[in-house]
C-alpha cells in the first residue's frame, strides 16, 4: 500500500513537471526504442537472408578458384585456367557423398531482339543447375542431352529479361542476339524461367543461360569453366561431400590454394555471423542511449532531493527510518524508467513496424524480449537511482528542516 503511494507520488511529479521530465526520460525512451528496433530489424534481415539462401537450394556447395587476383584488367591464369568441364562429371562419380554437380561460366553481353538492346548477366551451364537451385519453367524447357552435346546456340531467359524483350509476346522459338567482342551470336529462346527474385548476390530473374558447351566451343572458345556447383546427398552428409571434393581437387591441382570449396552450411553460419556482429554494434550504440538516459534519470532525482528536502526533515523528525527515505526515492527512479521504457517499447515497435516494411522483411519481436527490455529499463532507473535516494536517506533531520 505504501508502494502504492509513492509511485503515485512519483507519477504525480512526473507530471507537475511534465516538460523536465519529458527531457529527463528522453534517454530512456530513445534507448529502449533504439534496442527494440535493431533487434526487430536486425532478426527480421537474418531470417530474411536466411529464407533466401534455403531458396537458392539445398545442401548446395560452391567450388570457386582460391584466389581472385589479376592486372591490368584481366584475372590471372591462377583464376581463368583451373578447372575443367570433365572435372564436373569427376566430382559426381568419384566423391560418393556428391549428388548431383554442374560446370558454369558466367558473364555478360549485349541482349539484341529487334530495336531493343540491354546488357545482361549470363550462365553458360547445364541442365542440373536448374534442378539444383530450384529453377523452374514457365514456358518451354530446360537444355537437353543434345544441347549440350552439340553445342546448340539456344537460350533459357530470366522471367524479367523476357519481359524486357516480349512484353506479352511468346518468346518461345524467337531469336535473339547476343554480342562477344566484334561479332553478334543468335540464340532461340527455348524456355522462360519461373520469377526467382534475388537470392543473395544473384537475380536470376535478370539473367540469361546458355548451354556451356555452346559458349565454350562457338560463343567464348575457351578450355576451362569459372567453377561448379554440386550438391551433398543429404545434409549429414555435406561435410563428407566437402572434404571428398577438397580431396579429389588437391590430388588433380596439387595445391590447396588454387581453389575453395564453400558448403551452404557455411554460407549460413556466415550470413548468421555478419547479423549478430551488426546486432551487437548497434545494440552497443543504442545501449549509450540508455545510459545518457540512467543519467537524466540520476538528475530529475537529485533535483527532486532538493526541492524536497525539507519534506525529508520532517518526516525523519516524525520517526521514518533511513531505509524508507532510501526505498522512496529508489521507487520514484524506477517508476520515472518504466515509464520511460513503456513508451521506449511503444515507440521501438511502431519504428521496427515501419522499417521492416521498407525492408521487406519480417517483424520479429518475442513478448519475452519485451520483457527483457523492460526489465532493463528499470534496472537503469534502479541503478542510477542509488545515488539521489541514499543522498536523501543521510540527510540530518535539523538541516534539513532548515534548509530553505
Amino acid at each position: 500500500m505504501i508502494i502504492l503511494e509513492i509511485v503515485r507520488e512519483a507519477l504525480k511529479s512526473l507530471m507537475n513537471n511534465r516538460l523536465r521530465s519529458f527531457l529527463s526520460i528522453l534517454g530512456i525512451i530513445i534507448g529502449v526504442a533504439a534496442v527494440i528496433a535493431v533487434i526487430s530489424i536486425s532478426s527480421g534481415a537474418e531470417k530474411n537472408i536466411l529464407d533466401r539462401l534455403n531458396k537458392l537450394g539445398t545442401n548446395l556447395i560452391v567450388i570457386t578458384p582460391g584466389v581472385s587476383k589479376g592486372s591490368g584488367g584481366k584475372l590471372s591464369q591462377e583464376v581463368t585456367e583451373v578447372f575443367t568441364f570433365e572435372m564436373s562429371d569427376q566430382i559426381q562419380f568419384l566423391c560418393p557423398a556428391v549428388k548431383n554437380t554442374a560446370p558454369f561460366i558466367d558473364g555478360q553481353g549485349l541482349i539484341i531482339y529487334n530495336n531493343i538492346n540491354l546488357w545482361a548477366r549470363t550462365r553458360a551451364t547445364t541442365d542440373a543447375f536448374f534442378d539444383m537451385v530450384n529453377l523452374k519453367l514457365t514456358r518451354g524447357r530446360f537444355f537437353s542431352d543434345s544441347d549440350l552435346k552439340e553445342s546448340r546456340m539456344v537460350a533459357i531467359l530470366g522471367s524479367k529479361i523476357a519481359e524486357d524483350l516480349f512484353a506479352d509476346k511468346n518468346p518461345i522459338g524467337q531469336r535473339i542476339e547476343i554480342n562477344r567482342g566484334k561479332f553478334n551470336f543468335s540464340l532461340v529462346v527455348i524456355g522462360v524461367l519461373e520469377e526467382k527474385g534475388q537470392v543473395m548476390f544473384t537475380n536470376y530473374d535478370t539473367m540469361i543461360f546458355i548451354p556451356i558447351t555452346t559458349w565454350m566451343n562457338r560463343l567464348q572458345r575457351v578450355k576451362f569453366v569459372n567453377g561448379f556447383v554440386a550438391q551433398a546427398i543429404s545434409r549429414e552428409e555435406a561435410s563428407n561431400a566437402v572434404a571428398q571434393i577438397e580431396y579429389l581437387l588437391y590430388q588433380k591441382l596439387k595445391d590447396l590454394e588454387k581453389f575453395k570449396v564453400t558448403s551452404q552450411t557455411e554460407m549460413l553460419s556466415m550470413a548468421s555471423d555478419y547479423t549478430r556482429t551488426f546486432k551487437i554494434l548497434l545494440g552497443g550504440i543504442a545501449s549509450i542511449a540508455l545510459l545518457v538516459g540512467g543519467i537524466g534519470i540520476m538528475n530529475i532525482t537529485l533535483v527532486s532531493v532538493t526541492e524536497r528536502t525539507r519534506e525529508i526533515g520532517i518526516r525523519k523528525a516524525l520517526g521514518a527510518k533511513r531505509r524508507v527515505i532510501l526505498l522512496q526515492f529508489l521507487i520514484e527512479s524506477c517508476t520515472i524508467s518504466v515509464f520511460g521504457g513503456l513508451l521506449g517499447i511503444g515507440v521501438g515497435i511502431i519504428g521496427a513496424i515501419f522499417i521492416s516494411r521498407i525492408g521487406g522483411w519480417p517483424f520479429l519481436v518475442t513478448p519475452g524480449f519485451l520483457l527483457i527490455s523492460m526489465a532493463f529499463s528499470t534496472l537503469i532507473g534502479l541503478f542510477f537511482g542509488i545515488y539521489p535516494a541514499s543522498r536523501a536517506a543521510k540527510l540530518d533531520p535539523v538541516e534539513a528542516l532548515s534548509y530553505e
